[in-house]
């Protein structure tokens, strides 16, 4: 395992160099300068053109990046033109509410599909069947912006049940309320493709040799779907959330925004509509780096479910 491990870290270095790259270049087409936003917008030619050379902006783009990866690896991030602190220290403050949202997400969608699509696989053909069968299709359907809308006009607006803006601390300091609506609104666009991928897996493992050896052998019917049929039916489910990373990362930045969530996403969103370029691109490597952890862990979690991979 440590081998593949090994193995899938360096194949990930490019795709990181590439990404960042490609997000470096949209950024210096962007029509906004960093050094007329330093100086300010009375400055004078000369004050900017000063500017444009201490940054090393009038270099061509290559140099740039490539003086950019030598100060990451150094760990400096650079400074925010904005609020002119350390981007390494904004980031700080901001990965910790995005990993709490999305294990948050996570937490609410993962065993909430399974369950309903292990259910719906069991009761085939029933009217339980249909009516999770059709849940599925509308959470696949809606976006992730309307359903945040309409849980803060009603849940948090209309009712006032919970907290719809900001966040009041982390979970285990009372911010519980806070994280739930965003959390949720994020989360609950994951539960159909996770309930519609159980149930079709679920339906293949139910007709297989060992299932049926399995109730041979007079196990209890819990036991069988449980233990044999949604532990098989696993494999393709792991797959389909670690391809759902990228769209839970996209829709952190929704969410974050909507729900005014101090994380990483509303980071990256504000830096670009302010020209923050420094700010903008560590918040974009964060985001990159995630991509690949998270599906660095569905590659581990292959072995685990599947001893063949292993012994491939």
């Amino acid at each position: 395992m440590g081998r593949q491990i090994l193995h899938r870290l360096l194949i990930s270095i490019p795709a990181l160099v590439g990404v960042l790259f490609l997000c470096f270049c949209l950024l210096q087409v962007v029509p906004a300068d960093p050094a007329m936003i330093i100086a300010g917008p009375e400055a004078k030619a000369e004050t900017i053109a000063a500017i444009r050379l201490e940054l090393g902006l009038d270099r061509p783009i290559p140099l740039q990046f490539i003086d950019y990866i030598g100060r990451v690896l150094q760990g400096d991030l650079g400074r925010s033109i904005i609020s002119n602190k350390m981007v390494s220290e904004e980031l700080t403050h901001t990965i910790g509410p995005t990993v709490e949202l999305m294990l948050g997400a996570m937490v609410m969608a993962v065993p909430c599909g399974l369950a309903l699509g292990t259910l719906a696989a069991v009761k085939r053909g029933s009217v339980v069947d249909r009516i999770i069968m059709a849940f599925s299709v509308a959470g696949v359907s809606m976006p992730v912006f309307f359903i945040g809308l309409i849980l803060i006009q009603y849940v948090g607006f209309k009712w006032a049940l919970l907290p719809f803006t900001g966040r009041t601390g982390p979970i285990w300091d009372g911010g519980l309320p806070s994280l739930i609506l965003p959390a949720l609104t994020l989360g609950s666009v994951l539960i159909g493709p996770i309930a519609r991928l159980t149930r079709t897996a679920v339906l293949e493992v139910l007709g297989a040799d060992f299932v049926r050896t399995a109730r041979a052998k007079g196990l209890r019917e819990t036991v069988v779907i449980v233990h044999h049929a949604l532990r098989n039916a696993l494999i393709p489910v792991v797959t389909l959330i670690g391809l759902q990373a990228a769209f839970l990362l996209g829709g952190a930045v929704v969410t974050e925004t909507m729900f005014a969530w101090p994380g990483v996403g509303r980071l990256a969103v504000g830096a670009i509509v302010s020209s923050d370029f420094p700010t903008a691109q560590g918040a974009i490597m964060i985001l990159a780096v995630a991509f690949l952890m998270i599906n660095l862990i569905v590659d581990v979690l292959y072995v685990y479910l599947d001893p063949r991979v292993q012994r491939g």
